[in-house]
């Protein structure tokens, strides 16, 4: 899942440990992020003056750690960026750290909401009329609208039976159940324990999701929520050549560059695997950005070249050279 707190996206898509299933096991792979976030941050560059001009102070409430810390922001970094400002300063304490996310309480009559990680800081403005504006780093979980939610009505419905009958429902794409489950609360942000994905990333496999993909959505599904292996529902619709899937998602509002475990983005992922050029010519159409780099150093145009993919390649490079 995520990394450091640099100052760019190219450098940041070097920062990320592998989370494929060689690892030895959860805790240790917890482990391998924070060393690799510690590892890979850097100071901020330029007199010190400078920074704090541009800067946004922030009081962030880590519930889960009970700890709160005031940090400085660069307000045109991404929010992925702040999260990993926000991990470089925590103790491995937290589990499933990338699917932690920046949550914006309640005010002035708007909802609570989780800031997207692709979307600029300065686009979420905050309330400085109480002094320092607060954000809370906490897990992502569906958010209620309803101010009078009955939270242990709603936590009998997350039996084992229900997280993994949601799955079957999805599979067999069994809309008006699923949607009566949502609709009595059900939180479609988990993982199933057998298989490790999401219902929304399970959902972007399947052929012929489009509705199904909103009702999840609309049920509180978060678009950037990461199965355990760290991909996306993107990433999975991506990698699974789903061209329909890929599309309702990028409709919903997913951002395509999303960055899975490792740092990659679907657009990567799209080339890695070969397949539709369609999906590839899709996330460049929304604007994804090229040269995503691996761990080897790798972009999407050397991938094209080794597995002989002319089409992806030419693809990626247009796009380079405009």
């Amino acid at each position: 899942m995520p990394r450091s707190p640099t100052s760019s996206e190219d450098e940041m898509a070097q920062s990320f440990s592998d989370y494929s299933d060689d690892c030895a096991s959860d805790s240790s792979r917890e482990e391998t992020i924070y060393e690799t976030i510690r590892a890979t941050a850097e100071p901020p560059a330029g007199p010190m003056d400078d920074v704090h001009a541009n800067s946004l102070v922030v009081r962030v409430l880590v519930p889960d750690l009970q700890q709160t810390k005031c940090l400085r922001f660069n307000p045109d970094a991404t929010v992925w960026v702040a999260k990993q400002r926000i991990l470089c300063t925590l103790n491995p304490g937290l589990k499933d750290v990338l699917n932690y996310g920046l949550f914006q309480p309640a005010s002035g009559g708007r909802d609570g909401r989780f800031l997207d990680e692709e979307r600029i800081l300065r686009e979420y403005p905050q309330p400085i009329s109480e002094g320092v504006p607060s954000l809370e780093f906490r897990y992502k979980s569906r958010v209620y609208g309803q101010p009078d939610v009955d939270e242990k009505q709603i936590a009998k419905l997350h039996t084992k039976a229900n997280l993994r009958r949601f799955l079957d429902l999805i599979q067999h794409k069994q809309v008006d159940k699923v949607l009566k489950l949502l609709e009595r609360g059900f939180d479609p942000n988990y993982h199933d324990e057998e298989t490790g994905e999401s219902p929304l990333t399970f959902a972007a496999h399947l052929d012929d999701v489009v509705e199904l993909i909103k009702v999840l959505k609309d049920g509180g599904a978060h678009l950037d929520f990461r199965a355990k292996d760290g991909m996306t529902a993107l990433h999975k619709a991506a990698h699974s050549k789903n061209l329909v899937a890929l599309t309702a998602l990028l409709e919903l509002g997913a951002s395509p560059d999303y960055k899975d475990s490792r740092g990659l983005t679907p657009l990567y992922h799209s080339v890695l695997v070969g397949g539709d050029p369609g999906c590839c010519e899709l996330l460049l159409s929304q604007q994804a950005a090229v040269c995503c780099q691996d761990e080897n150093g790798w972009h999407e145009v050397h991938q094209a070249c080794r597995h002989g993919l002319v089409q992806h390649w030419s693809i990626c490079c247009s796009t380079e050279q405009t």
